[in-house]
């Protein structure tokens, strides 16, 4: 699941039961574990809401097409968790590279487990 430097493959994560590449060809990773509830993903994209019981973040849907890319990278940019590196992360799966928020700018995903 890992490589020797602990850099996680994109496509590693998930579920079994995802739509096919071709209909959704990105793939949200949340992190909830560093979410702060600081809602900024809410306030620029449709696909996120705050959850009022938790307080954190929550996507409906994790697979999204070519039509929410664009909301969901924002959403992945504003996020302030994780000293501003984000704790939404948007995956191409087609090329299993991380497209948002890319701190390390060469796709590799992000994520700290």
């Amino acid at each position: 699941m890992s490589d020797d430097e602990g850099i996680q493959r994109a496509s590693d994560v998930g579920s079994s039961d995802a739509p096919p590449v071709e209909e959704k060809p990105y793939k949200i990773i949340f992190e909830a574990n560093r979410c702060f509830g600081a809602g900024k993903c809410a306030e620029v994209a449709d696909n996120w809401e705050m959850d009022v019981q938790t307080g954190l973040a929550r996507a409906k849907t994790y697979f999204v097409g070519e039509d929410d890319l664009e909301e969901n990278v924002r959403a992945a940019e504003a996020c302030p968790a994780k000293k501003g590196d984000g704790c939404i992360h948007v995956v191409d799966r087609r090329a299993d590279e991380e497209v948002a928020p890319d701190p390390h700018g060469d796709g590799t995903l992000s994520v700290d487990w």
